[in-house]
């Protein structure tokens, strides 16, 4: 009995001794963020390290202090993390229990975040070669990175180059997401490659020859195509560039126009449809923001109300369809038509991506059948769509009979994985276009794999460009380039009226010097959403169902301005897949199409986001406004082309 006490006691001491053990000097292992930059809130990690402690502090609370402000933690699987706001040069202390840590850290200012995408759009623009331009982009900021943690100016230098490769070429394409639009751009390029060679192509420029036998109506063709490849802009971009191509070159429709087209009926329509690869990632930021909110509010019911505020997006696809039918132009567009009608084009306007990867077995082919390249389109187009529904499906939301049948897809939609659906539907068509082509006997064995490889080549154009733009992003995210974007005007005054102008202004600032709309929103939605509730709710004079109306122009704002963004971006994906498809120098594409971007971003802001802020009219009423401003800008401003008055 003795000692079954004593034992009992032991146990008890023992317990009541590992409840007060404190960590030692060398119990605690502290990691800091390896990219350090200042006045942005990052991350510090607490690991323990010593095996005797493994697992004895599963759930434990401590208080460590940093600089003698104290932080709460709690440990997880052996580690613990808190928030740190690092100033811009500072001596850490961090003390827990008997453990401390002093270390000198230089963060890197958070205005430098803004040079690497600053540079690669200047160097672009002056260049007019956009390789060089982003290397160096991605090359400042990774000499900047190893420069604060220490190394020399020239050191930095050389490994920061290494680091362009080593690390951020490498880290872009291991993501899934970019792998996926690579092997999709490639499946895309072959079965366009293919149905050239074996006349498909062809067959189709003849049927539309039937509707496309003017410029204006070659480039209405191109719009009305662009509308109904809705469900995907990547898709979008690839598959409208590719086909109207030669239409465009037969008709002297300038490959910038083509461009600019294809460009603005890709990401307008993909973002404000109900059943597109958009609606998952956008219902995922509003919801984002929502959580933090409160609202009672789904995130599919936010965004259906945003959509009456979409001005940019809608606005922009009316306004192509307006130039297309008055046949006017102005700026840099003015010029690359009429040089083309002229035939004096600059050697950057027939593009060679496009000139020497010509059908070289078009001569060859006697064969002009157009459902040789239709069914393989169809196929991307129906098998996407498929796509969507199967990855997404919920059995339980389709038999809600309380869900509308639009609810019902969208949110299917939202719930898919659109790269799978993307990738099946475009190996699908590629593999459709092989089998017609050996089945009818077009072409042997041998030159239809030539021809796809042939295809694949092709788009190692963009896929190098994506790949380097996707490392500017990436440098851009480390180096925190949007919180100082946002850092820098939030800190400014506005009047919960000029929320959604400013929201507007900014997505376009972020996704202009990311060069993704995507990321724009996945950064500002969380940010701006809450925010802007806040101010409305505290505002005087703002009841309830007002505040709604700002909130949802605000969601709208985020969407529009990315858009925007992107559309006059030289490091944009969809930027560049839209010139890249259409065969257009890239920097003459963002060159022609910035101001036409601009104008209807300066309409949509000024007579459409802002009086819609202060509930003066009906949001469908500044529509129609905008329309008629962006008609009248056309009319005063643009200018016929030479050789289309009688078209």
């Amino acid at each position: 009995m003795l000692r079954l006490k004593l034992l009992i006691l032991l146990l008890i001491y023992s317990s009541f001794g590992l409840n007060a053990k404190q960590f030692g000097q060398s119990d605690i292992q502290v990691e800091l963020p390896k990219i350090i930059v200042g006045d942005v809130s990052q991350s510090i990690t607490l690991k323990i390290v010593s095996d005797s402690l493994y697992g004895q502090f599963e759930g434990v609370s401590k208080t460590v202090f940093l600089n003698e402000k104290s932080y709460e933690v709690t440990f997880v699987r052996n580690e613990a993390a808190f928030n740190y706001d690092f100033p811009e040069d500072e001596h850490l202390i961090i003390k827990m229990d008997d453990f401390i840590l002093e270390k000198a850290v230089t963060p890197i200012p958070l205005w430098m975040s803004v040079l690497p995408p600053l540079i690669a759009i200047i160097l672009a623009l002056l260049l007019k070669e956009v390789f060089s331009a982003l290397f160096v982009g991605i090359l400042t900021g990774t000499s900047i990175m190893f420069y604060y943690q220490g190394v020399g100016f020239f050191a930095a230098i050389g490994k920061g180059f290494l680091a362009v490769i080593d690390t951020y070429v490498m880290d872009s394409l291991t993501d899934r997401g970019h792998l996926s639009i690579i092997i999709f751009s490639m499946m895309i390029g072959g079965m366009v490659q293919l149905i050239s060679s074996n006349g498909g192509m062809k067959g189709v420029v003849n049927r539309l020859s039937v509707f496309a036998r003017s410029s204006r109506s070659g480039q209405l063709v191109t719009w009305l195509l662009g509308m109904v490849i809705f469900f995907d802009d990547y898709a979008n971009t690839l598959v409208v560039g590719n086909t109207m191509r030669p239409v465009a070159d037969r008709l002297k429709i300038s490959r910038a126009k083509l461009a600019y087209i294809v460009d603005s009926t890709a990401a307008p329509i993909a973002a404000i449809a109900f059943v597109t690869t958009w609606i998952g990632a956008e219902l995922s930021y509003i919801q984002d923001g929502l959580n933090v909110i409160g609202l009672n509010q789904s995130a599919y019911n936010v965004f259906f109300n945003s959509l009456a505020y979409s001005f940019y997006p809608i606005l922009t696809l009316i306004f192509v369809l307006m130039i297309i039918l008055m046949k006017r132009e102005y700026g840099p567009m003015l010029k690359a038509e009429n040089a083309v009608r002229s035939k004096k084009a600059p050697q950057d306007e027939i593009n060679s991506d496009s000139s020497e990867t010509e059908n070289k077995f078009e001569t060859s082919v006697k064969y002009e059948k157009a459902m040789n390249a239709i069914i393989p389109v169809a196929v991307i187009i129906f098998g996407t769509i498929s796509g969507l529904l199967y990855t997404g499906w919920d059995k339980a939301l389709w038999a809600n009979e309380e869900v509308s049948f639009i609810t019902k897809i969208s949110e299917i939609i939202g719930k898919s994985d659109s790269y799978a659906a993307l990738l099946w539907s475009s190996v699908s068509a590629l593999v459709v276009a092989f089998m017609l082509t050996l089945s009818q006997r077009i072409l042997n064995l041998q030159k239809t794999i030539e021809s796809i490889l042939e295809g694949f080549r092709i788009m190692m154009t963009a896929i190098l460009i994506l790949t380097l733009a996707w490392s500017v992003a990436l440098v851009t995210e480390h180096m925190h380039t949007a919180d100082f974007i946002a850092q820098s005007l939030l800190s400014m005054s506005f009047s919960p009226y000029l929320i959604p102008a400013f929201t507007f202004i900014l997505a376009a600032l972020v996704a202009f010097s990311t060069g993704t709309s995507w990321g724009t929103m996945a950064i500002l939605y969380p940010l701006l959403l809450p925010t802007s509730w806040m101010l409305t709710e505290s505002a005087p004079g703002i009841d309830h169902e007002h505040g709604l109306t700002i909130f949802y122009s605000v969601v709208s704002a985020v969407l529009s301005g990315s858009i925007l963004g992107d559309h006059v971006s030289p490091i944009s994906d969809t930027t560049i897949l839209s010139s890249i498809s259409s065969g257009c120098n890239h920097i003459e594409h963002v060159r022609t199409q910035m101001p036409y971007a601009l104008t209807v971003g300066f309409v949509a802001v000024v007579f459409g986001t802002i009086p819609a802020a202060y509930g003066f009219v009906s949001s469908w009423v500044l529509m129609l406004l905008g329309v008629v401003i962006l008609f009248g800008f056309i009319h005063f401003f643009g200018k016929k082309v030479i050789n289309q008055t009688n078209e």
